[in-house]
C-alpha cells in the first residue's frame, strides 16, 4: 500500500471527531488572526505614537499588545486540550480495532505468529504514534494558518521583501521530503527490532521461559541475545535521530539569516537615500518574518514526522487488513435448543494449500447424549477433529453439523454456548480462582462456583487455601499442580454447561493417581451431554459408546472397546502398548 492510501485512512480515523476538530481549527484561526495584530501595533508605536508623543495612543497600543498575548495564550490552552483529547480517542479506537481484529483471527494465525510480535503492534507501534496523533493535526492547522496569515500581512507591508523571504521555500520543502522518506524507512526497521525484543522478553521472562533457561543453563546466553537485540535498537535510534539532521540544520541557518538579509537590503536602500520602507514597517516586517519562519520550520518538521509515522500506521493497517479465515455468517441460523447430535459428513481438512490432508473422508455420527472417543498415533488428526466441531478451524471439504446445522451457519455466540473444550494445555489468567471460573460465566454466584468446583472435585482444595476462592493463581496458574489446573478447567466447563463437550487429551500429562481424580471430575462433567474425547491413554475411554481409530487422517476402525479388542486390529495393538507402558510405570 502506498503512503497516499495510508494518509487517506489516517484522515478517516479523525472523521468521527470532526466537530471537535472544527472547533480546534476555529481556535487556531482566531489565535493566528489575533496574533497578527501585534506587528501592526508595533509599527504604529514606532512610526506614530513615539515620534509624535501621543501617549494616549501609546497606552492603547501597549494594552492591545498585552490583550493579544493573553488571548493567544487562552486559545492555545483550549486547542491543546481538545486536540489531545481527540488524539487519545483516536489511539483508543486504533488499539480497540486491532485487538478486536486479533480476536477474530483463526487459531492458525497465533500458531504461526510470535506473541511478542502481536504485543508489540498494540503497545509499541500504536504508542509510538502518540505524538503524531495527538499533536500533529493541531500543529499542521496552527502552523499553516500562521504561515498563510503572516504571508498575507507581509505582502500588505511590502511585497518585494516578502519575495526575498520566501525564495528558498521550494528548496526547503524538497529537503524535508527527502529526510522524511529516510526517516520512514528507519522507523519501519526500528519497530521490527522492538517487536523482536518484545518477543524475547515474552518468551524468556515467562515462568516457563525462566524455568527452561535456568534448568538448561542458558540464562547467560539469553542475556547476550537480548543485549544484542538492544544494541541493534540503539543503532537504529541513533540513525533515526540523525537522519537528515545536517540538511535540517542548513534550513535553520538559512532561515535564521533571513532577518539579517532583510535588514541588509533595507539598509542599502536607506544608505542610497531611497528607502523602500519606513523604520516602523521594517521592524514590523521582521517581526512578522519571525512569526512566519518559526511555523514554517515546524511545518517542515511536522512533514518529516508524518512521513516517519507512516511506517507505524502501515504496520497497524497491516493487521487491520488481515482477513480472518473463519468468519461469522451474515445471517446465522438460530438454534433455540441444542440436543447435541454431531455429524462429520465426508470431512476433509488440510492446514494450507499444498500441504497434506490431515483428515480425509471422515464420515461419522455422534448421537445426542452419547460419547465418542477418537484415538490414533500422533499426527493422525485426533485433535483437529475435535477443533473442527468447535470451529477453531474450518473444514476443507465436507461439513460438520450440530443437530443437522452446519457449524459454519451458526453464530459464534451460539457455537460457543453449544460446544465446550477442555484441552491438555489449561490456561489460567493471573487472577483469583473465582475470576478464572467466572470467565466462563461472568454472572455466576458464589454458590454456583462452589457447586461447579465440587463436581470437579476441587472445592475442598480451594476452600483449604488461606484466601479460598480469592487466591491468586499466579502466572498461567503456576501455583497449582497440573491435576488441580485441569480440575479448575473442568469446573469452568461445568459453569458454561455446554450440551457438547470436546476433551482434548485432558489427562495425558498426568500421573495415574491424578488422572483418576481428574477423570472422575470429567465423568461428572460428561453426564447427560454429547462428549468427544481425544484420548492418549486408552484406559480413560473404555466406557465410550463409540470409539474411532484414526490412521493418517482416515477412519481405520470403529466400534466399542469390546468389539475392537475382539477384532485384534489397530485398536487392540494400541491397547496392548498402553497396558505395557502402565505396567512398566
Amino acid at each position: 500500500m502506498q503512503p497516499p492510501s495510508h494518509l487517506r485512512r489516517i484522515v478517516r480515523l479523525f472523521r468521527p471527531y470532526r466537530a471537535r476538530l472544527a472547533l480546534v481549527a476555529a481556535l487556531v484561526g482566531a489565535s493566528s488572526v489575533v496574533a497578527l495584530a501585534s506587528p501592526f501595533m508595533l509599527r504604529a508605536v514606532l512610526d506614530d505614537a513615539l515620534p509624535h508623543g501621543r501617549t494616549g495612543l501609546l497606552t492603547l497600543l501597549a494594552a492591545g499588545m498585552i490583550a493579544v498575548a493573553a488571548l493567544t495564550s487562552v486559545f492555545g490552552v483550549l486547542q491543546t486540550y481538545i486536540s489531545t483529547a481527540v488524539g487519545q480517542d483516536v489511539m483508543h479506537d486504533l488499539r480497540s480495532a486491532v485487538y478486536a481484529q486479533l480476536q477474530r483471527m483463526p487459531l492458525s494465525f497465533f500458531t504461526s505468529t510470535r506473541t511478542g510480535e502481536v504485543q508489540s503492534r498494540i503497545a509499541n507501534d500504536i504508542g509510538g504514534m502518540q505524538s503524531t496523533v495527538t499533536s500533529t493535526a493541531t500543529s499542521l492547522v496552527s502552523n499553516f494558518t500562521t504561515v498563510v496569515a503572516s504571508t498575507i500581512a507581509m505582502i500588505a507591508l511590502d511585497w518585494r521583501l516578502t519575495v526575498v523571504s520566501l525564495i528558498m521555500l521550494p528548496f526547503f520543502v524538497w529537503i524535508s521530503r527527502r529526510v522524511g522518506a529516510e526517516r520512514r524507512k528507519i522507523t519501519g526497521q526500528r519497530q521490527q527490532q522492538l517487536a523482536s525484543m518484545s518477543a524475547i522478553v515474552e518468551e524468556s521472562l515467562s515462568v516457563s521461559g525462566i524455568l527452561l533457561g535456568r534448568t538448561m543453563g542458558r540464562s547467560p546466553a539469553l542475556v547476550d541475545d537480548f543485549a544484542r537485540e538492544s544494541r541493534g535498537l540503539v543503532d537504529l535510534e541513533i540513525r533515526a535521530s540523525m537522519a537528515g539532521r545536517w540538511r535540517q540544520s542548513t534550513i535553520q541557518i538559512v532561515m535564521a539569516a533571513m532577518p539579517a538579509v532583510i535588514y541588509w537590503v533595507a539598509g542599502l536602500t536607506f544608505a542610497a537615500g531611497h528607502p523602500l520602507v519606513s523604520i516602523g514597517t521594517l521592524v514590523a516586517f521582521t517581526t512578522l518574518q519571525a512569526s512566519l519562519l518559526r511555523p514554517m520550520v515546524q511545518l517542515l518538521y511536522t512533514g518529516v514526522e508524518v512521513q516517519s509515522s507512516l511506517a507505524l500506521f502501515g504496520r497497524i493497517f497491516e493487521y487491520l487488513d488481515l482477513r480472518p479465515d473463519i468468519e461469522e455468517p451474515e445471517l446465522p441460523i438460530r438454534v433455540d435448543r441444542v440436543r447435541g447430535e454431531v455429524r462429520f459428513d465426508e470431512v476433509g481438512f488440510s492446514y494450507g494449500s499444498g500441504s497434506r490432508e490431515v483428515l480425509d473422508g471422515i464420515d461419522l455420527t455422534v448421537p445426542a447424549g452419547t460419547s465418542l472417543a477418537i484415538v490414533g498415533e500422533t499426527g493422525s488428526g485426533k485433535t483437529t477433529s475435535g477443533y473442527l466441531v468447535a470451529r477453531l478451524y474450518d473444514v476443507t471439504s465436507g461439513r460438520v453439523t450440530i443437530d443437522g446445522v452446519d457449524v459454519r451457519d451458526l453464530s459464534f455466540a451460539d457455537l460457543a454456548a453449544s460446544v465446550g473444550v477442555v484441552s491438555q494445555e489449561t490456561y489460567l489468567f493471573h487472577a483469583s480462582v473465582a475470576d478464572n471460573l467466572r470467565f466462563a460465566k461472568p454472572g455466576a454466584t458464589d454458590a454456583e462456583l462452589h457447586d461447579a468446583a465440587r463436581a470437579a472435585q476441587i472445592h475442598d482444595h480451594i476452600a483449604a487455601l488461606p484466601d479460598g476462592y480469592d487466591t491468586l493463581v499466579g502466572e498461567r496458574g503456576y501455583r497449582f499442580s497440573g491435576g488441580e489446573k485441569q480440575r479448575l478447567a473442568v469446573a469452568r466447563a461445568i459453569l458454561r454447561n455446554p450440551p457438547i463437550l470436546v476433551l482434548d487429551e485432558a489427562t495425558s500429562a498426568l500421573d495415574t493417581r491424578t488422572e483418576r481424580e481428574v477423570q472422575a471430575a470429567i465423568d461428572a462433567l460428561s453426564a447427560g451431554r454429547t462428549t468427544i474425547t481425544i484420548a492418549h491413554r486408552l484406559s480413560t475411554i473404555r466406557g465410550a459408546d463409540q470409539i474411532v481409530v484414526l490412521d493418517r487422517g482416515r477412519i481405520a476402525e470403529r466400534g466399542t472397546h469390546e468389539e475392537l479388542m475382539r477384532r485384534g486390529g489397530r485398536y487392540a495393538g494400541l491397547a496392548a502398548r498402553d497396558e505395557t507402558v502402565l505396567t512398566a510405570a
